[in-house]
């Protein structure tokens, strides 16, 4: 018969479980936000984040390298607490967690021509970007009037005017599809 005790009882004092939570989430965001910059396609970071510490916690939780089972949820919902919270103070101070946490779109092209510090930068060979421009049915880098990485990993595209009457589009789509805003700094 399991000992219930041993699952459920707490074995960790709480605010250890806490403080290990917060350490690990702040630390790895940290790390993620300096290196993975926005290479994480879709997907976005903190959610990233989120789903391997949370496996991590459960896996740890489950498998008894926790004692409890409620030490485990505990440092579950400390890391989807923490998720939640910097989202919020993203959305609250827009202007100085919001810019750490969501990132200005990075300008990649402007009126047809690269910019090559940016692309440095992002690590987006000109013929990556030229395959970013293709899912988005652009053959032609004239053809782009901005085109920008955005915070979210995508790669966000305003074409060019098509004349004197036409109005030129916003493309988003492919592996790193979104949109923009053009002016918009990086």
């Amino acid at each position: 018969m399991p000992d219930l005790g041993a699952i459920f009882l707490i074995d960790t004092p709480i605010l250890e479980i806490f403080i290990r939570g917060t350490l690990s989430y702040l630390v790895l965001y940290g790390i993620l936000r300096l290196t993975m910059n926005r290479s994480s396609g879709t997907v976005g970071m903190t959610d990233l984040l989120v789903l391997v510490l949370i496996a991590d916690a459960a896996q740890n939780a489950m498998a008894a390298d926790y004692k409890s089972w409620t030490d485990g949820m505990l440092l579950v919902a400390t890391i989807v607490g923490w998720a939640y919270a910097m989202d919020a103070l993203a959305y609250r101070f827009p202007r100085t967690i919001g810019r750490w946490v969501h990132p200005k779109p990075r300008p990649l092209v402007l009126h047809g021509r690269p910019i090559g510090e940016n692309l440095r930068k992002e690590l987006i060979s000109e013929e990556e970007l030229a395959t970013q421009l293709r899912l988005q049915g652009i053959d032609d880098l004239s053809k782009v009037r901005w085109a920008a990485m955005e915070g979210n990993g995508q790669v966000s595209v305003i074409e060019e005017e098509a004349g004197a009457g036409g109005a030129g589009g916003s493309k988003g789509g492919g592996q790193r599809g979104g949109g923009g805003t053009p002016g918009a700094g990086g």
